[in-house]
């Protein structure tokens, strides 16, 4: 597999320094900004992940977040010194794919960091992995969703996913009626431990994918929550 080009954005310079050593350690290509503004100019098609920190000179991670997914589905990591869910919760709803803590470990760093990759080559087609066989889409009503990689059409017209969305309503698609709990859906999908606070990053990104797919999302019709469960994407015969 071939190095992934990183894209750091953190106005601390030392823990940006931190930061680029670690990655230059495991042979990853990084490119380094002190804010918002810069982080995007230096934002190219071939950046395969941006670590990006909420609290930044000018304009903010969030708003740096906002402009990266006006052109880029590129995984988008969090780095925030805030403990607060509310503020993890609104960095995944302006479109980033995950975030960790101030202060972190590096282990812990370079884990999300192979995870979300891991991921975004795959499909991507860049894994090394011939494609599986078998049917191309899954269909049902006004949704279509390519079953081995990052496209899903509404209405015959292509709908934005960020990678771990897609990843979430393929897993959803690919078992209809099947009752995921918000533990399954993450283990699944970030491969780790599940703790009683990611079932709001679960449900997050189940409105957001609502938002997308459903014609009226605070009804769906499809992605159904089943109270006290979990999850499902209600197929019927």
């Amino acid at each position: 597999m071939t190095n992934a080009n990183i894209l750091v954005v953190e106005d601390d310079k030392d823990i940006r320094e931190g930061i680029r050593q670690l990655l230059s350690s495991e042979n990853y290509t990084v490119t380094e900004a002190g804010s918002g503004e810069e982080g995007l100019r230096l934002l190219t098609d071939e950046t395969e992940l941006v670590i990006l920190d909420i609290m930044l000179p000018g304009i903010s991670g969030l708003q740096t977040c906002e402009k990266i997914r006006e052109t880029s589905n590129v995984p988008v990591l969090f780095l925030t010194a805030k403990s607060q869910e509310s503020d993890k919760l609104l960095g995944l709803m302006t479109g980033g794919d995950d975030y960790l803590t101030k202060p972190f470990s590096y282990a812990e760093l370079l884990g999300r960091i192979k995870a979300l990759l891991r991921r975004y080559k795959v499909y991507l087609g860049k894994g090394g992995e011939a494609e599986p066989a078998g049917e191309e889409y899954f269909t049902y009503r006004n949704l279509k969703v390519n079953l081995h990689f990052n496209e899903v059409l509404v209405d015959g017209k292509p709908v934005d996913l960020a990678d771990v969305e897609y990843q979430m309503l393929l897993a959803m698609v690919n078992h209809p009626n099947q009752i995921y709990s918000a533990e399954m859906l993450y283990e699944l999908i970030w491969n780790e431990p599940y703790s009683y606070t990611d079932s709001n990053t679960v449900m997050v990104h189940i409105h957001k994918i609502r938002a997308k797919v459903e014609k009226d999302p605070q009804n769906p019709e499809m992605i159904k929550t089943v109270w006290g469960k979990g999850y499902r994407f209600e197929k019927h015969l």
